[in-house]
């Protein structure tokens, strides 16, 4: 153990953007926390700095704080409690103190309620409309003028959000709604057709390089269960706005899903076995049997077992062992076994490297073109 910090009350915590910083949620609202290490692209290289970990200090206030959406180098909050929506720049994380903010752009929701918004790349704002009883409508908003650009009022339940491939238009997004999902792609929303008349994919899960969102399938609408123990997942196709599912034999949970820097879906299951599954057939490549075999509790915020996937790497607890497994996702190969001292509700893991990127950024690593030439050592 590098750090403990002791923080009051149940937490979430959210990769704050920057490949750096984790946002803990607290009463006072995003508190942020640094795990001391960062890596810097120059060129074709990187550099890596070390710092001392802990919570800086620096904190964005926010009732009822929620979603957290980092997407072309921007992080956007949403405040539950308020309907606040803050943005700003993820690496001006880097060098904030208490006194030294972020410059953010704010704006607000209608009314309160649990949602989530975006900044898109041209500048407008993706976000959802509802109050606390009820949200169906998602839009997209000038930032500048205030218009409303796109809208639709077909998402009943609406939540969670995932980037996915640009088109040559712009940028593309997902939501879950109980009765399909909904796509904004080329400036409009389209509504993906399901078989079910309850279908809801409220974890979702994207990748900038790829037009395949994954997410999960619930189609109970009154669980038998206290909750819902799906076996099947979806696999989105923002482009042709289908959904197909893949039948993995046993169920999971929201916090067991993931996706590899190669583009597959990744999804730990009850079994205890990590699937690696092909995003554009839909075939289950591999299965690793990595922590034994679980069962979702009643209560979400009781421990259970959590994926995060980084890179092509799994990382995954086990709650009732109270363990850390690290599995390389092309090979199998546990790459690192850990005991821990306690049953790991949140886990936010960090490699240094910003979570995402501006477009123009990506391209010029891609291309190995750098135009910053003075730097420390």
């Amino acid at each position: 153990m590098v750090k403990e910090q002791d923080v009051p009350g149940f937490t979430r915590l959210s990769n704050a953007g920057n490949g750096k910083d984790v946002l803990v949620t607290t009463g006072n609202g995003w508190e942020v926390f640094s795990t001391g290490i960062q890596a810097k692209a120059h060129g074709d290289h990187v550099h890596h700095y070390e710092s001392a970990p802990g919570m800086t200090g620096v904190t964005f206030p926010g009732e009822h704080p929620g979603h957290v959406v980092t997407h072309n180098g921007r992080t956007t909050l949403f405040a539950d409690g308020t309907g606040a929506i803050r943005t700003f720049d993820s690496t001006h994380l880097d060098k904030a103190t208490p006194d030294l903010m972020p410059v953010m752009t704010e704006a607000e929701t209608e009314d309160p309620h649990h949602g989530v918004a975006l900044e898109l790349y041209d500048g407008t704002l993706f976000t959802t409309q509802g109050t606390e009883d009820s949200r169906d409508t998602l839009q997209v908003i000038d930032s500048t003028t205030g218009e409303v650009t796109a809208e639709t009022d077909d998402c009943p339940g609406s939540h969670g959000e995932a980037a996915a491939q640009p088109t040559e238009a712009g940028d593309v997004v997902v939501t879950g709604c109980e009765n399909g999902p909904v796509v904004y792609r080329d400036g409009e929303f389209h509504k993906v057709e399901v078989e079910t008349e309850y279908q809801r994919s409220g974890n979702l899960f994207g990748l900038h390089d790829s037009r395949i969102v994954l997410g999960d399938h619930k189609v109970e609408e009154e669980p038998t269960e206290a909750v819902e123990r799906p076996t099947a997942i979806a696999l989105i196709d923002t482009h042709t706005d289908e959904l197909t599912t893949v039948d993995l034999g046993s169920s999971y949970w929201f916090r067991s899903l993931g996706r590899a820097e190669d583009g597959s879906a990744v999804v730990l299951t009850y079994d205890g076995e990590v699937n690696v599954i092909d995003e554009e057939t839909g075939e289950v490549t591999a299965e690793y049997a990595v922590i034994e075999p679980w069962k979702e509790k009643d209560e979400w915020q009781e421990p259970g077992p959590i994926l995060k996937v980084a890179g092509n790497t799994a990382y995954v607890t086990d709650a009732e062992a109270q363990k850390l497994v690290v599995v390389d996702l092309e090979t199998g190969e546990t790459v690192l076994e850990k005991d821990l001292e306690f049953a790991p509700v949140e886990m936010a893991v960090v490699t240094g490297q910003p979570e995402s990127v501006k477009p123009e950024e990506a391209a010029d690593a891609e291309s190995g073109h750098d135009e910053h030439t003075d730097h420390d050592h």
